[in-house]
């Protein structure tokens, strides 16, 4: 029978590989949420939407500050917050501005109501009255990009205009009677080093899950070969008497494993709302902790043996250590206080050391037997990304899965099965991102190397692990490249790591003759100590 950790080793897998609904990407305070490709550039309506920053002054002292997005016509905004001006702002009356202004503006900035009219109307009506630019209040609280209509041809609007959400709007009719305001928009960094540590971070974990997994499988090897020179009469039992709190994945549920994670995703993604990412927090946080207290126990057994290796009954789990005991209260705690306080600005700590643990720990229990499962696996999960990130764009207006991962209608800031970092370099603020399933689903396949390696005896250089981990990090550096050149659109990044992996994994393996044991067995062949007793007995 399984036992506890085997049995949490399969929910965090299935469960907890909700995992493979985040992306690798960026998540930036201030997201526009609408597709470019419904507003197409035309001549005098080609700009880039950009995010614009508004700092305001009350009577002459800094106040908030608000973000907007530029709109595809009319010039651009300067970039730098020392070439923008500050420049009184003034409501404009229609306040619609869907017809002539009641009074001339000598450059200053008209505030104008969404509505009525062409976005481009109120951009030449506000032009015509003097206005050095427009800000457009949304009637809703998200932005929204301003595009011309279809049969507009003749455009010449010389002054930027500026959506704004409607709070933002409110906020600033509040302060109306002496209130002067600046645009400008700050490029972002082409790489923030933010993506450099979360590159450490995903090469780490796998690094150390893998020597973790190895030196476990050898554990075992040595433990069934000191078992079978003592006892050989219970050889045909070995079978079962080993491995217990190892999962292995086979075909069947690997490729079912796509299929209940793509129904997984497309409930989250209809049921998104602030209830159902609560939901996820509670989950996130139970194998969160399952995962830093198997961590804890892992590591302070070196110091505490005899604590870890004394046990007590208890009701529903059944033999629990002493030492996992005195630990499990204070990761109960970590999580609980991470939940409670995940909307800080330091949360995103707590969140990935929960989250590396949850990772280390799968990759410890749930294990891929040979190269073919693997195979599969991330075959499947590789169709699976390049699917919900890009292809789900037909079926559903926008891609399912970047939808989920940013959390969109739901209030809160994306789902937790992810790991993140803030962009401490970027003027935008926001978080570089990976999604559990960019480490998880490729660390099965580099762990797998590593323990293969091991029982084999293969040398670092003659083995696979270092290609594998080579391969990984490649893989994972050229989705960076692509997200920046993709102007940090989430990328799916499975789809450039499992071409280097398994595909290093496999042309490595023919080459060295190697690939039919990799591929059935997934270990290589062992003398039985048994088998040399008795050889050695019937010499003598």
């Amino acid at each position: 029978m399984m036992d506890l950790k085997g049995v949490f080793g399969l929910i965090f897998l299935w469960a907890g590989l909700l995992i493979l609904l985040s992306n690798t990407g960026r998540v930036y305070a201030g997201d526009i949420v609408h597709d470019d490709n419904l507003a197409p550039k035309k001549p005098g309506c080609e700009n880039d939407f950009v995010l614009v920053k508004v700092q305001t002054w009350v009577d002459g002292i800094e106040d908030e500050e608000f973000v907007g997005v530029g709109a595809r016509f009319g010039t651009t905004i300067v970039s730098k917050e020392k070439n923008a001006n500050q420049t009184h702002l003034f409501l404009s009356d229609p306040r619609d501005c869907c017809g002539p202004a009641n009074k001339k503006f000598d450059g200053d900035i008209l505030m104008v109501d969404r509505g009525n009219c062409k976005f481009t109307t109120k951009a030449n009506f506000a032009q015509a009255a003097g206005a050095s630019a427009v800000l457009i209040i949304n009637n809703e609280k998200e932005l929204y990009k301003m595009v011309c209509e279809p049969d507009e041809t003749d455009l010449d609007i010389h002054i930027p205009a500026v959506m704004l959400p409607q709070d933002a709007g409110a906020t600033l009719e509040k302060m109306l009677s002496n209130v002067s305001v600046q645009l400008y928009s700050p490029r972002r960094p082409v790489v923030d080093i933010a993506e450099v540590f979360l590159w450490l971070m995903a090469v780490g974990t796998i690094l150390c899950a893998s020597y973790w997994s190895a030196w476990s499988a050898r554990e075992a090897a040595i433990e069934q070969d000191k078992f079978l020179k003592d006892a050989p009469d219970e050889l045909p039992n070995i079978k079962g008497n080993s491995g217990s709190s190892v999962v292995d994945i086979n075909t069947t549920s690997a490729i079912l494993f796509v299929v209940v994670a793509s129904c997984f995703l497309i409930l989250i993604y209809k049921l998104m709302s602030y209830w159902f990412i609560e939901l996820l927090v509670v989950l996130f946080c139970i194998g969160g902790v399952e995962g830093l207290q198997t961590c804890l126990v892992a590591f302070l057994s070196r110091w505490f043996k005899q604590a870890g290796e004394s046990f007590i009954k208890v009701p529903v789990f059944g033999a629990v250590s002493y030492l996992t005991l005195a630990v499990a209260p204070f990761c109960i705690a970590f999580a609980v206080v991470w939940a409670v306080y995940r909307d800080v600005s330091f949360a995103w700590i707590g969140q990935d050391i929960l989250g590396i643990a949850l990772i280390i720990t799968v990759l410890q229990i749930v294990r891929i037997p040979n190269l073919k499962v693997g195979t599969v696996l991330l075959s499947c999960a590789f169709i699976y990304d390049i699917f919900w990130v890009f292809v789900s764009k037909k079926l559903f207006k926008e891609s399912v899965m970047i939808v989920v991962a940013r959390g969109d209608r739901s209030g809160e800031d994306g789902i937790p099965m992810l790991l993140k970092i803030p962009r401490l370099f970027d003027p935008w603020g926001g978080y570089s991102i990976i999604g559990f399933g960019d480490i998880l689903l490729p660390g099965l396949l580099v762990a797998f190397s590593l323990r293969y390696d091991w029982l084999a005896n293969k040398s670092l250089r003659a083995g696979y692990f270092l290609w594998a981990m080579f391969a990984y990090g490649l893989g994972l550096l050229i989705t960076y490249v692509a997200l920046n050149l993709m102007d940090g659109h989430g990328q799916p990044a499975l789809l450039y790591i499992v071409p280097f992996t398994l595909g290093t994994f496999l042309a490595l393996g023919r080459k060295r003759g190697d690939l039919k044991i990799l591929w059935t067995r997934g270990e290589p062949d062992r003398v039985c100590p048994h088998v040399r007793l008795e050889s050695t007995q019937e010499s003598l």
